[in-house]
């Protein structure tokens, strides 16, 4: 009776909140849907779903789970995007994220295995259109695990059937690897096979419906057509390329572009349209991953007040906790927006002069007032106003005035400049506006890690109607949006260009920047560069740039001995006014991308249990 009245109340809560599979017997699970729908809920909640408790680092020190985990360890800053030039952060470099944290989900696999093997024997319960609807939630499942393993490992061994032991001997369940081809193939097979068993709705979010299922179609298929087109590019040879398991034959890459855009459309039939709902255009684009209601949503996941392990903690760990101006209760932020990729909606040159000089301002906001508003809510710049608080960031004071050019001011030794740091206490800023954010400075030294390091705080996904004392660790209930249609649009317009079909990858990119405030394109603009970054800004901060350098074979360009920029205030106290200077980021981290890194090393543990996992890939 008690596990009956949980599983009632799970269904009747519309929770996807899951129970132990192993305390119930099959009778209890598949004969009724409120057994049947926690079993799948416990399947949804270890999706890979990279959302904002997902830690990439792997690092286990004691204080949550690694890795895709359930305990949801508040270091939210630990971000894919700290890696690779969105932002900056606790991380030293590519190393630690590169390799991966030995994702191996294949105990999750066989619970999938063996929901659809056994739920037929139970059909007879059910109504044939229900079978077909929780079928097809197992098959999307079953896909997205092995869509998680693809881009990490390339070929894997796909296992559809449920493998025991002692009844199957060790050589049997030493299973080969399927070469990267047959796995992406299998992917797409999987997803069609869900997209003809599902509804069109599900009755959440949270769940998968037909639609759903062609939005992860189109995403794999984009990647694994960009593996196939530029998978022979800076990479390292070995046995597992030669022999199919890290690679795919580039004549293969025009057939998966084409199946991205055919599930793109069929994702288009479907009751998805881009945020429009706020004439004002910075708050609109704010709103996108706030409001519930959002016809953007195809997939969320969500998180419930009042239980630690259910909440994030974004809202706490990217707003600022300083001494004298806090934005949060609890957390403090520590990873910020790059000048680099700012710069991808605006250059920014406003502050600089044609003969190199700094222009001066009056106040360090003036500089941002005319941006694209799609990039004055996706970053906080100085001026911006959350909770009651002026973001303020100084990063020190000339007493004298300002002479040279910013390239020359900036190639000095930091001994041999001028300024005084914003940390000096007598510095008072003539009156100027506002509190410094961490009670003195930019980066003034010994100051906690939330005083930002670039000048630029993230915005994206920070709920801006609480208020500080609702902004702690473990409390946040914002959603987790992991497909929403602007995505799709993307990987159209994207897998358009691969194919040259470029009036709709233009009326893609311009619907995406119609909405954001941003003038149209033309056909003329229309070059991979182009739909490349145009995905860059739209989808910042939200871990796809990680896996997109990737799959487009240009990380070891782009992270090869890079230091990322950040855009600092000054202030000229003879002069009254506010100059910028680009300069590298205050971490000074060095980011470079090894080639092997395109594919992660199998996890040793499963090679020395499987020697049929060889050869590992190559590098490792």
């Amino acid at each position: 009776m008690i596990i009956a009245g949980l599983l009632i109340s799970i269904t009747s809560c519309q929770k996807l909140d899951a129970i132990r599979q192993d305390v119930l017997t099959d009778d209890q699970i598949f004969s009724s849907e409120a057994g049947i729908t926690a079993y799948v809920a416990q399947e949804y909640r270890k999706l890979p779903i990279e959302s904002f408790e997902y830690r990439p680092d792997g690092r286990n020190d004691g204080s949550g789970d690694i890795g895709f985990n359930l305990h949801h360890e508040w270091e939210h800053f630990y971000r894919a995007g700290a890696a690779c030039g969105e932002m900056v952060g606790p991380y030293g470099g590519t190393g630690d994220i590169a390799n991966g944290f030995g994702y191996w989900p294949y105990a999750d696999i066989r619970a999938v295995n063996y929901f659809i093997a056994t739920l037929p024997k139970y059909a007879s319960n059910f109504t044939p259109d229900k079978v077909n609807n929780f079928l097809g939630e197992a098959y999307f499942i079953r896909a997205y695990y092995y869509f998680a393993l693809a881009k990490r490992y390339g070929g894997i061994p796909i296992i559809t059937t449920v493998q025991n032991y002692p009844q199957q001997t060790v050589q049997e369940l030493q299973v080969h690897r399927n070469t990267e081809d047959e796995v992406w193939t299998f992917i797409g097979n999987q997803l069609d096979s869900a997209y003809q068993l599902l509804p069109a709705s599900m009755g959440a979010l949270e769940r998968a419906n037909k639609y759903t299922a062609m939005a992860l179609k189109s995403r794999a298929m984009l990647y694994a057509g960009s593996i196939a087109k530029y998978g022979s590019q800076n990479f390292v040879d070995g046995d597992a390329r030669a022999q199919g398991f890290a690679g795919i034959s580039a004549d293969k890459a025009p057939a998966y572009f084409q199946k991205a855009i055919d599930a793109s459309k069929l994702v288009a039939e479907g009751p998805y349209s881009l945020y429009r709902k706020s004439a004002d255009k910075i708050k609109n684009y704010t709103d996108v991953f706030l409001d519930a209601t959002s016809p953007e949503n195809i997939l969320i996941r969500s998180y419930y007040a009042g239980d630690p392990e259910r909440c994030n903690s974004w809202d706490a760990t990217f707003s600022p906790q300083g001494k004298l101006n806090y934005m949060s209760s609890g957390g403090g932020s520590r990873a910020y927006p790059t000048l680099e990729l700012v710069e991808r909606f605006d250059s920014l040159n406003m502050v600089i002069n044609p003969d190199g000089t700094p222009r001066r301002f009056d106040h360090p906001a003036d500089p941002f007032q005319n941006l694209e508003p799609r990039l004055r809510a996706t970053v906080y710049f100085p001026g911006d106003v959350l909770r009651g608080k002026v973001f303020d960031q100084r990063e020190g004071i000339y007493l004298t005035i300002f002479n040279g050019t910013v390239a020359d001011e900036v190639a000095k030794p930091s001994g041999a400049r001028s300024y005084l740091s914003s940390s000096d206490p007598t510095i008072t800023y003539n009156g100027a506006l506002g509190t410094v954010i961490g009670g003195a400075g930019m980066y003034p030294p010994g100051s906690p890690d939330n005083v930002t390091r670039t000048g630029f705080y993230v915005r994206k996904y920070i709920d801006y109607t609480k208020t500080v004392d609702q902004v702690n660790l473990f409390t946040g209930t914002t959603p987790w949006i992991e497909f929403r249609y602007a995505e799709i649009l993307l990987n159209r317009a994207e897998a358009d260009i691969e194919t040259n079909q470029l009036n709709d990858a233009l009326t893609c990119l311009n619907d995406i920047r119609d909405r954001a405030g941003a003038p149209a394109l033309t056909l003329t603009d229309m070059t991979v560069d182009v739909v490349r970054n145009e995905r860059c800004k739209e989808l910042a901060f939200e871990n796809h740039y990680w896996w997109d350098i990737r799959r487009w074979r240009v990380a070891d360009v782009w992270l090869s001995n890079a230091h990322f920029k950040g855009l600092y205030p000054y202030y000229v106290e003879n002069e009254g006014k506010y100059i910028f200077l680009k300069e590298t980021e205050n971490f000074n981290r060095n980011y470079n991308f090894d080639k092997k890194n395109y594919y992660e090393g199998l996890p040793g543990g499963e090679l020395a249990t499987n020697p049929n996992l060889y050869p590992n890939n190559p590098g490792y």
